[in-house]
């Protein structure tokens, strides 16, 4: 009986072990994703200037050429605004994962 409370005792803490693993992996998860979303909001907003300009380019000139180059500038946004979502979807996701670890760490679940 003694074994199995041992047992027992050292599988919570082999569990509590890997969860707290989890949550330093998600920490840094978190800080790389960050990191990244400051960096794509800075592209984001000079590729935004760019386009705009482009655009009012476009309406004044009225070329093919000017308007191929605010069509090609307004890609390169949208992709951004593509990635920009992906990257805050994942911080979310990782965030409610945490969230999860975290009540386990607490003894909740």
């Amino acid at each position: 009986m003694v074994s199995s409370t041992l047992t027992d005792v050292r599988l919570r803490g082999v569990a509590q072990r890997l969860v707290e693993k989890r949550l330093r992996n998600n920490l840094a998860s978190t800080k790389k994703l960050t990191a990244d979303l400051a960096l794509l909001n800075e592209q984001l907003e000079a590729l935004s200037d760019d386009a705009r300009d482009k655009e009012l380019r476009s309406l004044v000139a009225e070329t093919p050429l000017a308007i191929h180059e605010f069509r090609d500038a307004d890609k390169h946004v949208q992709a951004l605004l593509v990635q920009r979502e992906y990257l805050m979807k994942s911080i979310a996701s990782i965030t409610e994962q945490q969230d999860v670890l975290l009540d386990k760490l607490a003894g909740k679940q």
